[in-house]
């Protein structure tokens, strides 16, 4: 939001501060000042003059010497020019010897502008330079009266031939003046116009606000005589009010309305077109001019319009609509799209009679959305998703028919066509000040607060435990925005500093944290660096991974508004992530990288969502280089062995994951409950993602993790009495897997075995071709006894006859 100075010292008599002191003041009370723009930046000594004489150049034809008048004692200096509009009685800026102007002849702007000495131009004196519109600084668009070369001509507007000479020349062109640009934050509608503005600005300084004056306006005719309106959509739209102009006189608005305009970069058009420009720069109200010949009917319809719907807009281009969009039509057709742009068909012409004047309240959000929907946004639709009040549309309009009937526009017609469905009332506020000077850290007294709140327009009730806000600070809902009202105008640099109150509370990890933070900590210790990785992938990550069209992980939710295609939907898995970074560093040719990743996939209920997707935190590993598939797995189960999952894990080689090694892949299981899986990535996934060397990657589920996870720690005495162990080494088909061989052994060795150790493997000739040995060492202990050697024999003899039974025997 940008305002000039000028024009919030209009709504606040008596406001006398620089710039700079008004920035900083309206910061420490909560609007933030961000900057000013001054207009008279490297502008200097510039006064109105008069050329009384012109005479040609004798050395240059393209140039003339004037005798130009700076006071009003006749006081004249000779400046040579080359403008093509000079002509004697001419008003005009002169730059007298010494001063500044923005910018040279060429357009270009230096950052402390140019100094004008006196001289000679071909040998003839010059003690100046007239000015053009450019180098002020200012540019031709914002000043339509100026020509478009040479010379700015005062006398084009109006008293501008009879301006005082010798004055400051900056006045009568509104440079005399700085912009100040505000952060103004979304809650606060009502400061994106001047009015709001001015209305803090009033209650900064102590003073006096001056609204815009609003008068009663309109001839003996009526405007219902002239248009009807019906809003068939509430929700959308909850107030829409007409008014109608006659004898509109299309013309150049009023020099003081262009200047303003042109101070907020908005280019001036005509009488009509400026006002509807201005009001809503002052009231943050959008407003709209139809011709009303063409108007069919002499009706307005507020409804949505019809899925596939086309329109054509102001800017002529056609646009397809859907039914969320909502449209002002006439009897017949859409004649705009509401808050956005009015149509082709219905725009202002010069040979107009009369002007249909709308101003209405839309849903902001319906605004916001349908703008991005239709890839059109205005200014009108930036107001309108704030989320205006329905009260602003009737100030507006009356604010614009003063103007209108101020400087001749048009006849207004007697009266408003207002429809106002649900009307909206005064809103009242909880108030507990004992609550607000608690959370402030402040004593406040009633007086003090009934103070502030009058001015910002608050009014406490008389019981003390309410306030009536005003319609336009919707941003106040509860007591803690009017302690912030409070704490702007008490200070905040006065507010003392102190110690916290109230209860103090240990803080603490969710038991997740807990677990995210052991996966760091290990994965840390094993070597593993951090990455991290986008959740929106491309769909044609799924054809990498070699997954099936079938595969569940296709099924995966779609993004409204994706940065492309490359980011088009939500990750229903994290291994592409860690495929692509290790592939990255690949190509960068570090090696020996280990990588791991803990983040969410996420996984819809249903497609297309009905309800929020369900979120999984993963925790995945990758590497390449030093280890191999075997040094992984030691790096899971001792993950899983830190989270308190003490007992050992078992595996099943037929994981189904379609981008690992058929031969080299496993689930992770722990108590029947699939854990994650890891294994060593297939060759062809290896090779789409540019990975050089054999690459492992394991994906565990912290989900599940979390179930299972213990970290209570049980004491267990050193044990008194002796441990027996006894070594096997057993012969068996190459088919036949250590776990299956380990799981028997278990679970016949019953409660005394203690630990169980894989120290030796052997193939080759003696045992024959399609045979391996395997040699265990398991350790035995009884905690209540010494174990006698009867008992052992009975067990060994149990393993044994467990492992014949799936094919593993004794070695000779």
């Amino acid at each position: 939001m940008n305002t000039p100075l000028s024009w919030i010292k209009e709504m606040v008599p008596g406001l006398d501060c620089t710039p700079a002191e008004y920035m900083d003041a309206m910061t420490l009370s909560g609007t933030k000042a961000e900057s000013a723009q001054y207009f008279d930046k490297n502008l200097d000594k510039i006064v109105v003059g008069r050329i009384n004489k012109i005479e040609r150049h004798p050395d240059a034809d393209k140039l003339v010497i004037c005798q130009v008048q700076i006071d009003e004692d006749g006081k004249e200096i000779q400046i040579v020019t080359g403008a093509p509009n000079a002509f004697e009685g001419a008003v005009v800026p002169v730059v007298l010897d010494g001063g500044r102007v923005a910018c040279d002849h060429s357009g270009n702007k230096p950052g402390e502008g140019f100094v004008i000495k006196a001289g000679k131009l071909r040998g003839v004196d010059s003690a100046g330079m007239m000015c053009s519109i450019d180098e002020l600084g200012r540019d031709k668009t914002y000043y339509p009266e100026a020509d478009e070369e040479g010379l700015y001509i005062f006398n084009k507007i109006e008293g501008g031939s009879k301006l005082k000479l010798g004055s400051d020349a900056l006045i009568p062109l509104g440079l005399r003046d700085a912009l100040v640009e505000y952060e103004v934050t979304s809650n606060r509608v009502d400061c994106f116009g001047m009015e709001g503005i001015a209305r803090e600005a009033a209650a900064t300084f102590r003073k006096e606000f001056k609204p815009p004056v609003i008068k009663e306006t309109g001839n003996n005719e009526k405007a219902e005589d002239y248009i009807s309106v019906e809003i068939k959509d509430n929700e959308l739209c909850k107030r829409y009010v007409a008014r109608v102009v006659k004898n509109v006189k299309i013309a150049p608005s009023p020099l003081w309305m262009q200047r303003k305009l042109s101070a907020v970069g908005i280019r001036p058009i005509n009488n009509i077109v400026d006002i509807t420009n201005y009001v809503m720069t002052e009231l943050s109200q959008p407003m709209h001019a139809y011709d009303i010949d063409t108007i069919d009917e002499r009706k307005i319809v507020v409804e949505r319009a019809a899925n596939g719907e086309k329109f054509t807009t102001l800017d002529g281009v056609e646009r397809e609509l859907d039914d969320t969009v909502l449209l002002i039509k006439d009897g017949k057709k859409a004649v705009g799209i509401a808050g956005i742009m009015g149509g082709e068909n219905s725009k202002i012409n010069e040979g107009l009679n009369t002007v249909l004047l709308e101003a209405a309240c839309f849903d902001g959000t319906n605004i916001r959305l349908s703008s991005k929907k239709i890839g059109l946004r205005t200014d009108a639709s930036g107001k309108f998703e704030k989320g205006l009040h329905p009260e602003t549309a009737l100030l507006a309009m009356n604010r614009a028919c003063t103007l209108i009937e101020e400087i001749g526009a048009g006849e207004v017609a007697c009266g408003v066509v207002d429809v106002y469905p649900v009307k909206e009332g005064d809103r009242e506020v909880e108030f507990d000040l004992d609550a607000c000077n608690r959370l402030l850290g402040t004593s406040i007294s009633l007086d003090m607060a009934r103070e502030y709140f009058d001015r910002l327009g608050i009014k406490i009730n008389d019981d003390l435990k309410s306030v009536v806000v005003p319609y336009f600070r919707q941003d106040l809902l509860r007591n803690a925005d009017l302690a912030e009202e409070l704490a702007r105008f008490f200070g905040y640099d006065k507010i003392p500093t102190t110690l916290p109150s109230g209860e103090s509370t240990a803080g603490g990890e969710t038991f997740g944290m807990e677990i995210e933070g052991k996966a760091r900590e290990l994965a840390e210790q094993f070597g593993f660096c951090e990455g991290m990785t986008f959740s929106f992938e491309s769909p044609k990550v799924f054809d990498r991974l070699l997954l099936p069209l079938d595969a569940k992980e296709r099924e995966a939710i779609e993004i409204k508004n994706p940065l492309g295609e490359d980011y088009s939907i939500m990750r229903t898995q994290i291994i592409n992530g860690m495929l692509t970074s290790l592939g990255t560093n690949s190509a960068r040719r570090n090696k020996n990288v280990r990588l791991y990743e803990i983040s969410n996939i996420y996984l819809a209920k249903k497609l297309p969502l009905e309800d929020y997707p369900e979120e999984r935190k993963q925790f995945c590993l990758g590497m390449y280089g030093e280890g191999d598939f075997f040094v992984l797995k030691g790096v899971i189960e001792e993950f899983l062995y830190k989270v308190g999952m003490k007992k050992l894990p078992s595996y099943n080689a037929d994981a189904g994951k379609t981008f690992l090694h058929p031969g080299r892949q496993a689930l992770i299981i722990y108590e029947d409950a699939v854990v994650g899986y890891f294994g060593e990535v297939h060759p062809l996934v290896q090779e789409a993602y540019g990975i050089a060397e054999r690459t492992y990657v394991a994906n565990i589920d912290l989900s599940v993790i979390c179930k299972k996870a213990n970290f209570t720690v049980k004491y267990e005495g050193i044990a008194k009495f002796p441990s027996v162990v006894r070594d096997i080494s057993l012969v068996m088909d190459k088919s036949l897997t250590a776990g299956e061989i380990e799981k028997i052994i278990r679970s016949e060795s019953g409660a005394i075995l203690e630990s169980l150790e894989l120290f030796d493997i052997y193939e080759g000739e003696r045992i024959g071709a399609d045979k391996k040995s395997m040699a265990y060492s398991i350790t035995f202990r009884n905690k209540e006894k010494t174990l006698e050697e009867s008992e052992i024999s009975a067990v060994m003899e149990k393993i044994l006859k467990g492992l014949q039974t799936i094919g593993a025997v004794l070695r000779s």
